[in-house]
This record gives C-alpha cells, structure tokens and sequence, in this order.
C-alpha cells in the first residue's frame, strides 16, 4: 500500500474474555488478512474458517471498518468430542478507511471460509486522464 491509503489495522492480539452471562471463556481471534491496493481501490481478503454468512458480521461506521464473526465446528454425528482448544472461535477486525475510499459501495463475498471485500476509490480520488489540446483547436 503506499501512503495515500489509509487502512491501518486496530488490534492486533487475540483477546481472551468471557462470554456475558456465561463462566466459558470466549477467546477473539485475529483472522489474518491480505490486502491489495490498485488504481480502483483497495481488495481485502480476511481468513474466517468455519464461518458462515450467516455468522458473519461486516459493518462500516465513521470511517472504520469492523468485521466480526463465530465459525461453527460441528461434532460429526457418533463422535464424541474428546479435546477442543477452541470450541467456537470468535473473530475481530478493524481498520480505518481513507476518505479516497468510498464505504458505500464495499462489495462483501464470502467463500470457503475467506471473505473479500472489494472497497472501491471515491471517483474523484481515481487517476484520470487529461486530455491536452494544442492552442490551434
């Protein structure tokens, strides 16, 4: 990314807290990302495995960025679960946008357990082409 882009990370660490109402241990992951920029804007590609769309939960408010999710990892049928480290394992993300970036137009996919966010630049923020006219014209 070069300087003209803002879309820092907040957050970096996994947080381990408890659940309201409940004594287990809710730990919040960090998903790791890949980002990419281009003249069109920014494509983001999060890893949320074991989530689904419907435990997904991507929001943009004052410029920020927020991606929450809670994959499901189900006991197949006959099994008993003998050793879990993370039973449900809860994800956090936040990042601030740059004001090039037009968060009305974020389009969300979510795919195998990896969500791409394509963020697109604001139309006065992308390079345009100046047509040069000769004083002749």
């Amino acid at each position: 990314m070069n300087a003209t882009t803002e879309l820092a990370s907040k957050g970096e660490n996994a947080v381990a807290g408890r659940d309201k109402g409940s004594s287990e241990r809710r730990i919040t992951l960090t998903p790791p990302v890949d980002i990419f920029e281009n003249s069109q804007g920014v494509v983001l590609w999060a890893d949320l495995p074991g989530v689904t769309k419907d435990r997904l939960d991507v929001k943009v408010h004052d410029g920020n960025l927020f991606i929450e999710a809670e994959a499901v990892v189900p006991t197949p049928s006959g099994l008993r679960l003998q050793h879990a480290e993370i039973r449900q394992p809860h994800f956090a993300r936040a990042f601030s946008l740059g004001s090039d970036l037009d968060a009305s137009k974020i389009d969300a996919n979510l795919k195998d357990g990896v969500l791409q966010l394509t963020i697109p630049r604001r139309d006065e923020a992308r390079p345009r082409r100046i047509e040069v006219r000769t004083g002749a014209e």
